[in-house]
């Protein structure tokens, strides 16, 4: 009997066991379920924290000017759109280099943005030097209604192929001769020793012109002015008073060769390594500043003829551009079949 007693309780025992066992691994897989569930709902696991940006952006223009101004709309509007996540600080006044050398850095990853003239970026875009060549914009309008349409933008995206991601045009009005000698036509200009932006279309229209093309960087050339290494150079409104070049070459001829607009553009390294999110943000912050941009360059250029105006510069107009056209008709006829398609664009846009 007490064998008997002994094992019926083992059986009982091992029965309870197995009972509670099952109780307990009913219990884990009902847990385990809840806990897959939350993490498949986001409700357990948390929002992973999307990292924090720090990139820089060069200008070689003085803090207050019209591009630096745009600069920094952008840099605010990116900052606005990732909650203070992506920062871009704005280095004006050529901090970080004068321009070439900032797009070489760019080239290659080390410099993220830059504000440049689309004439230094044709040394390293071909596409780009369509815009220095002379006349081919009628005025203002004309330029911008090209530069916005597709044939603009597939301009500006064409970037790409040389490591930069072009993200939005900016403004820079038209560009004007001045010199520390007299001038008053097209025949003063010939024999000068004249500064261009280094690029070879812009070396055939002072050849063109009967000029010596001296390329030099933009930070030069108040110093090659004031010491007779070169005796004239040509720019906007704004740049001639802001480089203070109105002081040493006082003598300015309103013929409105060229309008070469400047592009803000970023690092295709840079710009690969982020998030699909982040180059939207970035590319629509850039279109989100033009506006503003184009808004302060007015403002400033009308402030900067003023200044010069009221400075005793002696200043000539241009009534007639035609003798200028026919002048510069060879550079035109050079470049035509490398830049047709463009060239077909911007007549479209007159029309």
């Amino acid at each position: 009997m007490n064998k008997k007693l002994l094992a019926g309780t083992t059986a009982a025992m091992l029965l309870a066991g197995m009972l509670l066992a099952g109780c307990g691994a009913k219990d884990a897989g009902t847990n385990a379920a809840g806990g897959s569930g939350q993490a498949a709902g986001g409700a357990a696991k948390p929002e992973e924290k999307k990292q924090a940006l720090t990139f820089r952006l060069a200008d070689t223009h003085p803090p207050d000017y019209p591009t630096v101004l745009g600069d920094k709309k952008f840099a605010e509007l990116v900052s606005q759109k990732t909650n203070g996540r992506i920062k871009i600080d704005v280095y004006p006044s050529s901090q970080l280099g004068e321009e070439k050398a900032v797009v070489e850095q760019v080239q290659l990853g080390a410099i993220e943005f830059t504000r440049v003239s689309t004439g230094v970026v044709a040394d390293f875009s071909k596409a780009m030097g369509v815009f220095s060549l002379p006349y081919i914009f009628d005025n203002e309008a004309h330029e911008w209604k090209f530069l916005n349409s597709a044939d603009g933008t597939k301009l500006l995206d064409s970037l790409s192929a040389s490591k930069f991601i072009g993200l939005a045009y900016y403004d820079s009005g038209a560009r004007n001769f001045y010199s520390r000698k007299p001038l008053k036509s097209i025949a003063d200009l010939k024999g000068q020793k004249i500064r261009v932006i280094q690029n070879k279309i812009n070396i055939d229209l002072m050849e063109a012109l009967g000029a010596s093309a001296t390329p030099m960087p933009y930070g030069d050339v108040f110093s090659s002015l004031q010491t007779g290494v070169i005796d004239a150079a040509e720019n906007n409104w704004p740049s001639y008073d802001t480089s203070n070049h109105y002081t040493v070459a006082k003598n300015l001829i309103l013929d409105g060769h060229q309008r070469v607009p400047e592009v803000l553009m970023m690092s295709k390294v840079a710009f690969d390594k982020l998030s699909d999110e982040d180059k939207k943000i970035i590319k629509q912050a850039a279109l989100d500043s033009v506006q503003y941009q184009r808004d302060e360059w007015k403002k400033f250029e009308k402030k900067s003829e003023e200044k010069i105006r009221a400075a005793g510069v002696t200043i000539t107009e241009v009534t007639d551009a035609k003798p200028w056209q026919d002048k510069v008709k060879s550079v035109i006829d050079k470049y035509r079949a490398d830049y047709k398609d463009v060239l077909d664009a911007i007549d479209k846009a007159r029309k």
